[in-house]
């Protein structure tokens, strides 16, 4: 069935017949240009493995850095707001290059796959170097202005080292993100894995055998990324069997080209701060109504949901890539075999967890109430956990939807969903339930799961909405 002329156009569509698919196929690619629903399990998989292992990864570290005090510890956090603004940058500007890139491959331009993964790097290169001069000359009155007092000297060592590795961090998202675009997210677990390892075996060796202290840990970080760095640089530029060519050869500076991958990168970066805001505020509220025992019981807690839910996330990560081709190849009947399938396949995972987590939930809370001067929080921990089961259930429409437009090309859309969501119905369910209906920190739990329902329905609705006005299209 041929689109019509009002069909939308993914970047690069207008040169299809001159650039032609002149790139060999990979595995990768033949698997997300075919069956949709077979293209998502085999690129969740890979991705489930890596984001656990990335998880348990930073858990670890933070284990390895509170042997070294209090003080160490602080310095640490005070470090992470401004390390989350990266981590949110990198992750965007991943999702950025595999929502342009993917879309060039369905539309079978090479050349635009090729120019667009060059554009990422270039937008990669430009805002690494901005961001690390501004980070290492500001970061002491930043730090100060952010309450580290006499932690500073700790957070600023911390700091300077781990925001010198800034285009690292930002090069790996970046490269993870064109891989999975074309369906590789086999070398993306690689890569990811090797990340994870070498930064939890250096830990203990540069924190405490080499006396750098919490230095050490940043020394770790930025090793690692710079090994991963080398790794994928070979596939890429010596071992070049990926279906993205990395060359020069290929840039052509293209306004267009940009505006696609930020078209969703930044937005997706806004997306992970908003979040964090919606947690500062659940904080606030949680502090006014319980005190600071539900902060902590809310804190240790979430860091349980934010691993049952890595799944679905991963699951909604593959569906970026699968509705992007399925978008540039204006085979729009895929983007809604991907969409349903891929809320299907949620919703089982949350059956499984949220049942798991229920039965298990008095044992998981141990694990964060193991002293006797926490051991009071398990109960309410426990508690907590059983609630969010409810939580599982709604995640999967909303991580989805909210995929199928990052896939597409509109970020913003998938950003104003996220603000719905969190900060429209999760923070608005959670101060009426606590404060108005005097519910205390129960009502914020069940605030959370009333916000997510709102904003799974919202963006289901959107999502269907939008697929089949694109399908009428044609």
């Amino acid at each position: 069935m041929k689109s019509n002329s009002s069909s939308p156009s993914p970047p690069g569509s207008d040169k299809n017949e001159s650039s032609g698919d002149s790139g060999e196929k990979t595995e990768g690619v033949t698997i997300i240009t075919g069956d949709p629903k077979k293209a998502i399990i085999k690129l969740s998989g890979p991705l489930i493995v890596a984001m656990i292992l990335m998880s348990a990864y930073n858990l670890v570290d933070a284990i390895w850095v509170s042997g070294l005090g209090g003080n160490a510890l602080a310095a640490v956090g005070f470090v992470t707001p401004l390390f989350m603004i990266l981590v949110g940058l990198s992750n965007g500007i991943g999702a950025g290059a595999t929502s342009a890139i993917s879309r060039c491959i369905g539309a079978r331009n090479q050349e635009g796959v090729n120019n667009t993964a060059m554009h990422t790097l270039v937008i990669t290169i430009i805002i690494s170097l901005i961001l690390t001069v501004l980070l290492e000359i500001f970061l002491n009155p930043v730090l100060s202005v952010l309450g580290a007092g006499d932690t500073l000297g700790l957070a600023v060592s911390y700091g300077q080292v781990t925001f010198a590795g800034t285009i690292l961090m930002l090069f790996t998202g970046a490269a993870y993100g064109i891989l999975r675009s074309e369906g590789d997210t086999k070398r993306t677990m690689y890569a990811m894995i090797i990340s994870a390892v070498v930064n939890m075996v250096l830990d203990p060796i540069l924190i405490y055998l080499a006396g750098w202290g919490v230095a050490g840990a940043a020394w770790a970080t930025v090793i690692s990324q710079a090994m991963v760095t080398v790794v994928i640089l070979y596939w890429f530029l010596k071992k070049k069997d990926t279906y993205v060519d990395l060359s020069w050869k290929y840039f052509k500076p293209d306004l267009k080209v940009t505006k696609s991958i930020l078209g969703v990168g930044l937005p997706a970066s806004a997306e992970f701060m908003v979040m964090s805001a919606v947690t500062a505020i659940l904080n606030i509220i949680l502090v006014q109504v319980a005190g600071t025992d539900a902060v902590a019981v809310y804190s240790a807690g979430w860091r349980v949901v934010m691993m049952a839910i890595i799944p679905m996330a991963a699951v909604g990560t593959a569906v970026v890539t699968v509705s992007g081709v399925a978008y540039g190849a204006r085979k729009y009947i895929n983007l809604r075999i991907a969409h349903s399938y891929s809320i299907k396949v949620g919703l089982a995972i949350a059956a499984i967890t949220g049942v798991l987590t229920y039965i298990f939930a008095p044992y998981i809370a141990q694990i964060f109430a193991y002293s006797p001067e926490t051991a009071y929080l398990a109960p309410t921990i426990a508690a907590f956990l059983q609630v969010m089961c409810v939580f599982y259930l709604f995640v999967p429409p909303g991580i989805m939807s909210s995929s199928v437009f990052q896939g597409v090309g509109k970020g913003i859309t998938s950003l104003i969903l996220t603000v719905l969501r969190q900060l429209l119905f999760v923070a608005i369910f959670a101060y009426l339930l606590a404060i108005n209906f005097n519910l205390g920190q129960q009502g914020v739990w069940w605030g959370i799961v009333a916000g997510d329902i709102a904003g799974g329905i919202v963006a289901y609705i959107w999502a269907r909405l939008y697929i089949s006005r694109i399908q009428r299209q044609v």
